[in-house]
């Protein structure tokens, strides 16, 4: 067994030793940028799946994302995807838009886990039981892949909606508020998927309104 295998399957070997068999992993991508949803991946898999490299998903190359992507959705036991937009994060703020994303995530699995393994946040009203570790996608296979699952979603939907603004640059920014995104906003005015309640954001409405 190789190294990097053991470091990143104690958590899930641990439950698998207790007699744990559906081990999900939750992670979230989105709760920085200025615009567009906040997205949670759960994904459940198979207790001998080991992918070489495997790691948070901000510490691979797009390119390899896309590859682990394809991996984990074709080997896989479950995966599902919690998405709450920007209307969602305004109302009821990025934290708790983050904690109803990752409820959705894992209460639309196909495959019921019997744990769940959360990165960094705390959920208090799942019905199995859960462990929130912090830089869990760092240490936990199953957060791994939901980080990967996560980010290429929600990269995707940016890619979409840089077709529709291509003034903004999503493509590269991904919505998060570069010095080029923020002076796009200056320039062009906010879009209906800006999170409104998100600073510059809100400054901008602040001083369009008191116009």
């Amino acid at each position: 067994m190789k190294t990097s295998e053991i470091d990143n399957k104690k958590y899930e070997k641990e439950l698998y030793n207790k007699g744990y068999k559906l081990i999900a992993g939750v992670d979230e991508v989105g709760r920085g940028p200025l615009v567009g949803p906040v997205v949670v991946a759960c994904v459940i898999l198979p207790k001998d799946f080991f992918l070489e490299g495997l790691t948070d998903s901000k510490k691979l190359s797009e390119k390899k994302r896309e590859q682990f992507y394809d991996i984990i959705m074709e080997q896989a036991i479950s995966v599902s995807i919690g998405i709450k937009d920007e209307n969602v994060i305004d109302e009821v703020n990025i934290y708790e838009a983050t904690k109803l994303a990752m409820y959705e995530a894992i209460e639309t699995s196909k495959v019921k886990p019997d744990y769940v393994l959360i990165d960094a946040m705390k959920l208090e009203n799942l019905d199995v039981p859960s462990l929130s570790i912090i830089k869990g996608d760092l240490k936990s296979i199953s957060i791994s892949a939901a980080s990967v699952i996560a980010k290429v979603t929600r990269d995707r939907m940016m890619y979409e909606l840089d077709k529709l603004y291509p003034m903004y640059n999503f493509k590269k920014n991904k919505g998060y508020p570069t010095k080029e995104h923020v002076i796009a906003i200056e320039k062009y005015g906010i879009l209906k998927q800006h999170r409104k309640t998100f600073k510059p954001v809100s400054n901008y409405l602040n001083i369009m309104y008191n116009k």
